[in-house]
C-alpha cells in the first residue's frame, strides 16, 4: 500500500539535498566546534556560516540568532527570560497556543506568582485586538505578550506587526511562536517589532532536533541552559553541528522556492476544500480558511457519526496520514484544546490535513474518495 502523507504541519520529510549538505559533518568534518585545532575550526566555520545564512534570510544580525534543539526549547527560553531577566510580572497569551507555550506560561504562573491573562478570540479564531489593547492598557506591571504567528491546527495567521506595535505602545515584551511560519514566509526582523521568535528545522524539510531563537539585539538575557560557553554563552551544550548546517540549507532552499511552492501548496489546499464541499454533506472548516490563513493547513470539520468517530483510525488503515488537530494530541482522548476553545459542539469531528510541495492533486482525489466511503 502506498501511503499518502497529509500531516506536514507535524513534520516534513528531510530533503535529499539537505541530507547531502549534512553528511560531511557526520563523517570527516566531525570536530567539536569548541576545539581550537583544525577539526574544531572547520566545524566552527560550518556553524558560523549557517548562522550568517539564517540571519541574512530573516534580515537579522547574526548576533541575534541562537541555535537550539527546536521550537520548544526556544519558547521556554524566551518566556522564562522575560520573567526572570526583563521584569515581566504579567503574561498575556491565548488559549489556542501550542502546548510549548501554554504549559510554560502556566508553569511560571504557578512558580513565580505572576498574573496570567487570556486574550479573547473572535468566532473565526483570530485574536481580538481590542481585547488585547484593553489587557495591556489595564496592566500595572510590565507585560509579556506571547502569541503564535500561525496556529498549527487551524492555520490562522496573526498580524505580527499590529501586535508588535501594540506591545511597543505599552512597553511590553513580545514573543511570537513562529515555528509554522519560519521557512514558509519571508521575514524582515529588522523591521518587525518583536523581541523573540523561534523556528524548527523539521517544519520545512530540514532535520529534527534543531531550531533557532531570535533575540533582539536590544534585549539582554541570561542563559536558560547552564554548563558551557557555546552560542556566545547563551546556550550550553555541544552544538548539533550537522543539524545546524542542515537547518541553514533547508531554510535557503525554502526561501529560494517560496513563491513557487507557496502558490502550489495553497492551490492544493483550496482544491481539497472545494472537493470536500462538493462530495461530503455537512462538511465545514475550522479557522479563517479564506482570510488570513496558513497556506499549508486545512482544518476540516465533519459531522459526528458512528463511522466518523473512527475516522483517523480508518484513514491510517488505508495508508492516509492526517491528524486530529495537533500531532501532540492526536492520540489523546481529550482531543484538541484548539478546537475546544473555538467550538463546544460535540457533534463535530476535526481532522487536520497539511500539505507540502511533494503532495499532488491525485493524492487529494484519492483521499476525498476514501472519505466518501468512510463517512
Amino acid at each position: 500500500m502506498e501511503r499518502i502523507y497529509f500531516d506536514n504541519a507535524a513534520t516534513t520529510a528531510l530533503d535529499p539535498a539537505v541530507l547531502d549538505t549534512m553528511l560531511p559533518y557526520m563523517t570527516e568534518k566531525f570536530g567539536n566546534p569548541s576545539s581550537i585545532y583544525s577539526y574544531g575550526r572547520e566545524s566552527r566555520l560550518g556553524v558560523e556560516n549557517a548562522r550568517k545564512s539564517v540571519a541574512k534570510i530573516l534580515n537579522a544580525n547574526p548576533g541575534e540568532i541562537f541555535f537550539t534543539s527546536g521550537g520548544t526549547e526556544s519558547t521556554n527560553t524566551a518566556i522564562n527570560a522575560a520573567i526572570r531577566d526583563l521584569g515581566c510580572r504579567h503574561i498575556i497569551s491565548s488559549p489556542i497556543e501550542h502546548h510549548a507555550t501554554l504549559h510554560t506560561v502556566e508553569h511560571v504562573y504557578c512558580r513565580d506568582e505572576i498574573r496570567l491573562s487570556w486574550v479573547k478570540l473572535l468566532p473565526d479564531g483570530h485574536v481580538d485586538m481590542e481585547d488585547l489593547r484593553r489587557l495591556l492598557a489595564e496592566s500595572k506591571e510590565r507585560t509579556l505578550v506571547t502569541l503564535m504567528h500561525a496556529n498549527n491546527e487551524i492555520g490562522n495567521l496573526l498580524d505580527i506587526h499590529a501586535v508588535g506595535n501594540l506591545c511597543k505602545e505599552f512597553d511590553a515584551i513580545f514573543h511570537s511562536d513562529t515555528v509554522q511560519t519560519v521557512g514558509h514566509y519571508p521575514f524582515d526582523l529588522r523591521n518587525t517589532p518583536v523581541h523573540f521568535i523561534n523556528g524548527a528545522g523539521h517544519k520545512f524539510h530540514g532535520p529534527k532536533g534543531v531550531g533557532i531563537l531570535y533575540i533582539n539585539e536590544n534585549v539582554k538575557i541570561h542563559p536558560y541552559l547552564m554548563g558551557g560557553s557555546q552560542e556566545r554563552n547563551m546556550r550550553a551544550g555541544t552544538e548539533n553541528l550537522y543539524g545546524i548546517v542542515g537547518f541553514a540549507k533547508a531554510l535557503e532552499m525554502a526561501t529560494e522556492n517560496h513563491e513557487q511552492h507557496s502558490t502550489y501548496i495553497n492551490d492544493l489546499r483550496m482544491y481539497m476544500a472545494e472537493q470536500l464541499e462538493q462530495h461530503i454533506p455537512g462538511v465545514g472548516f475550522n479557522g479563517d480558511l479564506k482570510g488570513r490563513s496558513l497556506y499549508t493547513v486545512l482544518s476540516v470539520s465533519f459531522p459526528k457519526t458512528e463511522k466518523s468517530e473512527m475516522l483517523l483510525f480508518n484513514l491510517d488503515i488505508n495508508g492516509i496520514c492526517a491528524s486530529g488537530g495537533s500531532a501532540c494530541t492526536s492520540g489523546a482522548d481529550a482531543g484538541s484544546h484548539v478546537i475546544r476553545a473555538l467550538s463546544s459542539d460535540p457533534n463535530r469531528i476535526a481532522v487536520r490535513f497539511s500539505f507540502s510541495h511533494t503532495n499532488t492533486k491525485a493524492e487529494v482525489d484519492t483521499v476525498v474518495t476514501k472519505l466518501k466511503e468512510l463517512i
